[in-house]
């Protein structure tokens, strides 16, 4: 049986004080189930975006998305996971990434490595996190203690993104979300710029992922991340529009991409409910500019659903 939809929305417009307050009350409005912010050098920082976040509003889970692991020190990590997760009532969910701006890392002063070095500094943060933290998700003692003194809560959720063969293993493994971005590195393209992966490229991945979960034995949501809603009722004419931004797939492929909503309300609703099927994508992000045009098509879904509220499936 399919899980019930959720939809996050990745805010990326820096903001401030009562500016910001109205934004995160506006996703809450708009039915969104889970307000994420990134971890970019010239954003503005997670963990306080993200308790104030949970001053102004009530129901939404709170999310980073992601965090670059190599900006983080795992025990001063688990100093600010832990306040977050107490000023925010226990309403994060903990995204995490192996980062890809070279310029960040070199600004920071930190080493960029190969995409093997990354992956590895990810993965044993994650391990510390988990030998931390107390259960659920972690596997400490109730000893564990943050920078203050304090026990540490439980780890909150995991959710970890990525697309290679290691990433999508240590997803599985430790997350309860494993995140697709249906991007890769664009060879051609300058620092951090990305190239959309077809819809079968996605699909290999998703086999991967599930192949990991069931070595595994655990049951993690997928999510995807989409790069751009267009709501219209010419699919074909939008589509020639946004060709030029994925030269390397035709009309017919951009039209079958999980990360490009074409079409009316209806016809992008109905497209989501596909992806669930093809690719367990039941918690679907959207980036900022689209939270506006996207919440009818929230609304849509959610009358064919199961059951009432939100939140977690």
């Amino acid at each position: 049986m399919a899980r019930r939809f959720r939809f996050g929305v990745n805010l990326l417009e820096p903001a401030r004080g009562e500016a910001w307050q109205h934004t995160c009350r506006r996703v809450e409005e708009l039915g969104y189930d889970v307000l994420q912010v990134p971890d970019h050098l010239d954003w503005p920082a997670p963990f306080p975006s993200l308790v104030a976040a949970a001053h102004a509003t009530r129901r939404p889970v709170l999310g980073t998305f992601v965090l670059n692991a190599a900006f983080w020190n795992p025990v001063l990590l688990a100093r600010e996971i832990a306040t977050t997760v107490r000023l925010t009532g226990g309403r994060l969910e903990l995204g995490l990434g192996a980062g890809y701006v070279r310029a960040e890392f070199e600004r920071a002063g930190l080493p960029y490595g190969t995409a093997r070095d990354r992956v590895d500094h990810l993965e044993r943060t994650v391990e510390a996190l988990t030998g931390l933290f107390p259960g659920p998700g972690g596997a400490g003692g109730e000893d564990g203690r943050d920078g203050t003194g304090a026990p540490l809560p439980p780890l909150p959720p995991l959710l970890l993104g990525g697309n290679g063969p290691r990433m999508l293993r240590l997803a599985a493994r430790h997350a309860a979300v494993v995140a697709f971005t249906g991007a890769e590195a664009d060879p051609a393209g300058d620092d951090g710029e990305l190239r959309l992966l077809s819809a079968a490229a996605v699909e290999e991945r998703v086999a991967a992922a599930r192949g990991f979960a069931a070595e595994y034995g655990t049951d993690p949501d997928f999510n995807v991340l989409v790069q751009r809603v267009v709501v219209t009722g010419d699919r074909a004419a939008a589509v020639r529009e946004l060709a030029p931004h994925a030269p390397h797939l035709d009309e017919e492929e951009l039209l079958d991409l999980p990360t490009l909503l074409v079409g009316t309300v209806t016809e992008i609703a109905e497209q989501l409910r596909r992806g669930r099927e093809r690719f367990g994508f039941g918690y679907v992000t959207v980036l900022e500019p689209a939270m506006e045009a996207f919440a009818p098509v929230i609304a849509e879904l959610r009358r064919g659903e199961p059951g009432e509220g939100h939140g977690a499936p």
